[in-house]
């Protein structure tokens, strides 16, 4: 049985935002297994100074990330779309151990596969200390509220 992630490409700007938002929804739930499903089997990543590959690096990837990134909160937005490739531009909002919050902000570029799997993707992201009363993403942990405002809103 073939795996399928609808929409498939080529991406119009309808089911490049599905895509988009699909791909945030499933962050913001931060269970590395039921992300790392939207993947191909070979998946090849660029995160910051780290490459995993393939779906097993994925998990072991994430699970740290989520493990030191508390309160964990995304937003991404469509940047770009063209055939079966999409950019986007995102930032999110945690807090480390010590109760620093940071805003990291980057791009990523995505390509998928026939199936709608995302079979690369490369982030590059920067990390910014905000305090506390900077924060902008106050909904409860999980899948961002539809009448939250986006990046763009946001004027980030």
């Amino acid at each position: 049985m073939t795996e399928a992630r609808p929409p498939f490409p080529p991406f119009t700007r309808e089911t490049a935002i599905q895509k988009v938002r699909a791909a945030e929804d499933g962050w913001n739930n931060r269970d590395p297994h039921k992300v790392s499903l939207a993947y191909t089997l070979d998946s090849q990543w660029r995160n910051r100074s780290k490459f995993p590959q393939g779906r097993a690096q994925i998990v072991e990837f994430l699970t740290r990330k989520w493990a030191k990134e508390n309160e964990y909160r995304l937003i991404k937005e469509l940047w770009a779309f063209e055939g079966n490739r999409i950019a986007v531009r995102f930032a999110y909002e945690w807090h480390d151990d010590a109760g620093q919050w940071f805003r990291s902000y980057g791009n990523e570029n995505w390509e998928f596969d026939e199936q709608g799997l995302m079979q690369k993707r490369y982030a590059s992201i920067n990390d910014l200390p905000i305090a506390e009363s900077e924060r902008k993403f106050h909904w409860p942990q999980g899948r961002r509220p539809d009448d939250h405002p986006s990046l763009s809103d946001l004027g980030l």
